[in-house]
């Protein structure tokens, strides 16, 4: 029995990513995420700060929190944008549309799946099995975030999409 290999396949280099294009990008849309988050919470339409969460996590100090959490979102996204650019160059594919349903993908698994868990990570986050406490002060998000807002889920899921439409628009292939 002979196995047939396609010349091109085996030859084929695995996917290089545009680190300048994605480093750029990735910082203008995680900015732009971020603002966006602030500006729902600024609206009324969530109460969810994702930048003063994840500084709490590891400082006590609510003013310096916000500081560490903006910092951190940012090193997130980048390393996010990364990720992306790994799906873009593997689909052979960077548009807004397909980095917006990337986007929109990630911000349902964030509504969904990670910040229901938040608590049992976050060291200033009270949660269903443990009230609130001198450390404890933060109110957990609960499934879809409601506890944030009615509408936190959705402005999770249409920053998310902005960012990922960002990098797919704006992102240059190799």
């Amino acid at each position: 029995m002979t196995l047939a290999v396609d010349s091109a396949s085996v030859n084929r280099q695995p996917p290089t990513v545009n680190v300048p294009s994605i480093l750029l990008w990735g910082f203008a849309a995680t900015v732009v995420l971020t603002a966006l988050t602030i500006l729902g919470q600024s609206l009324g339409l969530t109460r969810i700060d994702i930048p003063f969460i994840l500084g709490t996590m590891f400082c006590a100090d609510r003013d310096r929190a916000r500081v560490f959490g903006i910092l951190m979102h940012l090193v997130n996204g980048w390393l996010f944008a990364i990720v992306y650019a790994l799906f873009f160059e593997n689909m052979d594919i960077a548009t807004w549309w397909f980095g917006a349903l990337i986007g929109a993908t990630q911000g349902l698994f964030v509504a969904v799946v990670l910040l229901p868990v938040l608590p049992g990570m976050h060291p200033r986050m009270v949660s269903d099995f443990r009230g609130p406490e001198p450390t404890r002060l933060l109110e957990p998000p609960g499934f879809l975030a409601h506890n944030y807002g009615r509408l936190t889920a959705a402005v999770l899921l249409v920053t998310h999409a902005i960012y990922g439409g960002m990098l797919g628009l704006f992102y240059s292939l190799r």
